[in-house]
């Protein structure tokens, strides 16, 4: 059959995302992959220099996504299908364009792990995401903001004469257009994407890339990559060489053979081919490959460990298999950003497809004999001749203009592209595609002016990139210009400028609460903890004086203003100021699993440890539970010596003693 593409609906049991954070995440990111300077001596200087490279400070200007819960109903979610008669592609374009599903047609297997549920929950760099498939991330270390949001989609001619897929968006955390365009060749096994980031700036640009492919774990699946050393990072923060496949007595290539989640970053020799494999008891499975830009390899595992399985159904359901995961990425590590000089592009074609070796090598005592039975299947099923050629083929084609629009991502492109005139053949923004959110910053464009809101609401998100701060610093001194301008401000690292932008706001804001909140945060940041919660006691106040309804806006702000206000609290020492603002919460807020666990932490700080010891016994969730936090363990433990219950179990590094 000819290669197809066409649209469908996938249904799962889905948790709603629910709205987004109105509260600018100005807070430093709890970022797990980073390293103090000491834990840098003795790295490669390259890597080094690219580890301190522009790290990310912020999420801003995208807002974070925990408005999630975990109760899951019948969801329908839209689809593009690309299939020939060998494989059928799945790919979920208004969740970051994520693969769901690559099924083999002749053996019927699924080459990557395929989650049952949609479930979101606190990995990604802003908050949701989900597991499962192949990914795309772009912006900085962690997974992307674009996780959970929808991009652009097209239908585009191929290479081959046949039907492509395109996938473009703002990312917005670097500023940067990308694009990446799916393709199967008319009897191929592979899927070829081929992937483009463009800096179109007058300056360089940091850029972060991994494709992550989540694969099936087994007690006999192994993954093979062409390297005898890797760099481990575990969830203590330190990163440093070992050897591959075993350290520590243990062959660390079984995922299953771990018992604490950890990263191997494997040290792929600069001329050899690039290409990661996933593989069964019985040889078979998936291979990853591409051009060499995408230098990095890495396998990342949840372990055997009590924690870790704990995550596993965290992200689907008890009872389902688990994964493991086999990336891709520009660097050696994901700790890394790459420099893009002005008006480049980095470009290159991945290649994913089965893979079948023999399993009495794959799994044998010989590590150079997996990964050379490994490599010699992989050049007979997919030369590397055929992905460089491929390559060049697609690099005719990227500029190529879309065709059938499938999906509509956001308007912030659109809006970049109108401020700046940029010329990007193949990945149009057009400006059709601007809506609610970007409305008045095209009239500060238009007019110079920040327009005040028709109606009581709280601040739509705020755009900081130079430019935008620039205009903001000679528009109108109104309040909602100076909340605004004060988060620039804030993002670009000249602190007291933003404090005295939102002082400023202060003195005629009619809406007080959030410019309180910015100074609130400001002065935790700074170690003001009491006025910190005096700002955000007052904070709270203004806000519940003003909502209009109870509707999803002012319920989101609401539920995030509680949340910071009564943490805030607690770490002024007082209780009695956060059962006020615990008790004014509507019951559907206040019986949340994230304010369970601040009245439990409530109920400690007022000495009622039975209190607080019932709650848990009681059970709860907290939907929002950070990639490798400790709060559960840690407030458990004030409460008693015994063992930490298996659901609350969510650590992902030894207990420190």
């Amino acid at each position: 059959m000819a290669t197809t593409v066409r649209r469908a609906v996938l249904t799962l049991p889905g948790a709603p995302l629910g709205p987004e954070n109105p509260l600018p995440a100005l807070r430093p990111l709890d970022e797990l992959h980073a390293l103090d300077e000491r834990a840098k001596e003795g790295l490669p200087r390259d890597m080094a220099r690219q580890i301190g490279y522009e790290p990310l400070r912020t999420v801003l200007p995208t807002r974070l996504r925990d408005g999630y819960g975990r109760e899951r109903a019948g969801t329908d979610l839209d689809t593009i299908v690309i299939e020939n008669d060998r494989l059928r592609v799945t790919v979920l374009p208004g969740l970051g364009g994520r693969v769901h599903s690559l099924h083999h047609r002749p053996t019927g297997r699924e080459l990557v792990y395929v989650n049952p549920v949609f479930q979101p929950a606190a990995f990604a760099l802003n908050g949701a995401w989900f597991s499962g498939g192949i990914e795309w991330n772009i912006g900085a270390t962690g997974h992307t903001t674009l996780s959970c949001a929808p991009l652009h989609a097209a239908v585009v001619p191929a290479p081959d004469g046949g039907e492509m897929v395109r996938l473009w968006e703002w990312e917005r955390l670097r500023d940067l257009p990308f694009q990446v365009d799916l393709w199967l060749p008319d009897g191929s096994d592979f899927l070829y994407v081929g992937v483009r980031i463009r800096n179109p700036h007058e300056r360089p640009a940091p850029v972060y890339w991994w494709s992550n492919i989540a694969v099936p774990e087994g007690e006999r699946t192994r993954v093979v990559a062409p390297a005898d050393e890797a760099w481990h990072f575990g969830y203590e923060r330190a990163l440093r060489r070992v050897a591959v496949p075993g350290h520590e007595g243990v062959d660390r290539t079984y995922p299953l053979r771990s018992e604490y989640p950890a990263d191997y970053f494997y040290d792929v020799p600069r001329e050899a081919r690039r290409w990661i494999a996933s593989l069964g008891e019985d040889g078979h499975g998936l291979v990853q490959t591409s051009t060499d830009l995408l230098r990095g390899r890495k396998l990342f595992l949840w372990g055997a460990g009590r924690g870790g399985r704990r995550w596993q159904e965290w992200l689907t359901e008890p009872g389902t298999p688990g994964y493991a995961e086999i990336q891709a990425g520009l660097a050696r590590t994901q700790l890394e950003h790459v420099r893009l000089d002005a008006e480049e592009e980095f470009s290159w074609l991945e290649a994913y497809g089965p893979l079948s070796a023999d399993p009495a090598a794959v799994h044998g005592d010989d590590w150079a004999a997996a990964r050379s039975e490994t490599a010699a299947r992989l050049e007979a099923a997919l030369p590397r001749a055929d992905v460089d050629a491929a390559y060049e083929a697609w690099q005719r084609c990227a500029d190529t203009e879309p065709g059938e629009i499938l999906t509509t991502g956001s308007g912030w492109g659109a809006l970049e592209v109108l401020r700046a005139g940029y010329k990007l053949p193949g990945t149009p923004f057009p400006e059709a595609t601007l809506g609610e959110e970007q409305a008045p910053w095209l009239e500060l464009l238009r007019t110079g002016v920040l327009p005040a809101p028709r109606r009581v609401t709280p601040p739509g998100p705020t755009l900081v990139a130079p430019h935008w701060r620039d205009m903001l610093e000679t528009a109108p001194a109104e309040p909602l210009t100076e909340y605004h301008l004060g988060v620039a401000q804030w993002h670009a690292g000249d602190f007291a400028q933003a404090v005295r932008s939102w002082e400023r706001g202060l003195q005629l804001a009619p809406s007080r609460w959030p410019l309180l909140r910015c100074l609130a945060v400001a002065d935790r940041t700074g170690g003001h903890v009491e006025r910190a919660a005096e700002r955000y006691a007052e904070a709270f106040d203004d806000l519940c004086a003003e909502r209009r309804d109870d509707g999803e806006a002012w319920t989101a702000a609401t539920e995030a203003l509680a949340r910071e206000t009564i943490e805030a609290l607690l770490a002024a020492r007082r209780p009695a100021a956060a059962r006020g603002v615990l008790t004014r919460l509507w019951p559907g807020i206040r019986n949340r699993g994230r304010f369970r666990l601040l009245e439990a932490r409530l109920l400690l700080a007022e000495g009622d440890r039975d209190a607080a010891r019932a709650i848990f016994d009681e059970g709860f969730e907290v939907a929002d539970l950070h990639e490798g936090t400790e709060i559960l363990g840690e407030v458990w433990s004030a409460l008693t010596d015994e063992p930490l219950p298996a659901q609350y179990d969510h650590r992902m590094r030894p207990v420190r003693t």
